[in-house]
């Protein structure tokens, strides 16, 4: 494993993660070539990584994304190892996975909050990303996609906010190797 950076730094929380300034600059940082964005909400962080290919989603068909899916749908679109950088922002919980996608059409079960919610949406991006791409991880710990999925952390960045608010975390993650979907199964 290569050296681990590790940042602490304080901003005013944000329910739009990628307004938050120091994990904006964090993207900027680590986006490189063909990003996808599977929760992208309104997807003005497009407009900071100019030198991209920004591909954004969001299941809500108001915001301004290309895409109106749900996520693992979007993932699955895309080719084995064709993405450079994917940028994760799922809801961070339960309560949050219904409050995003109650009324979009989708009826919320008991499935969709269980822990399988998001390891498929990792199984998609450890298949999607190249061989050294990155994955940013937002939450509230730093489990990002693992390295059970052929991935190594290069970055941590702690956000506090202060108060009763929980951090916000980003894991940075890089690709050390290819897994087929049979290999993640």
């Amino acid at each position: 494993m290569k050296e681990l950076k590790i940042s602490r730094q304080w901003a005013m929380p944000n329910s739009l993660t990628f307004r938050i300034e120091p994990l904006k600059q964090v993207i900027i940082k680590h986006s490189s070539g063909t990003v996808l964005d599977p929760f992208s909400n309104d997807g003005i962080i497009q407009y900071s990584i100019p030198n991209c290919k920004y591909i954004g989603n969001d299941i809500n068909p108001e915001m301004n994304t290309e895409y109106h899916m749900d996520a693992t749908d979007f993932l699955k679109i895309f080719d084995d190892c064709s993405v450079d950088t994917v940028l994760y922002d799922p809801p961070y919980t339960p309560r949050q996975v219904k409050e995003c996608y109650d009324g979009f059409g989708l009826d919320i079960t008991q499935e969709e909050t269980q822990a399988s919610f998001w390891s498929k949406h990792k199984d998609e991006i450890a298949r999607v990303l190249k061989v050294g791409g990155k994955c940013l991880s937002f939450c509230w710990n730093t489990n990002g996609i693992g390295l059970n999925r052929g991935f190594e952390i290069v970055e941590i960045v702690l956000v506090a906010h202060g108060g009763s608010k929980n951090d916000t975390i980003c894991t940075v993650e890089r690709k050390l190797q290819h897994q087929t979907s049979m290999e993640l199964d």
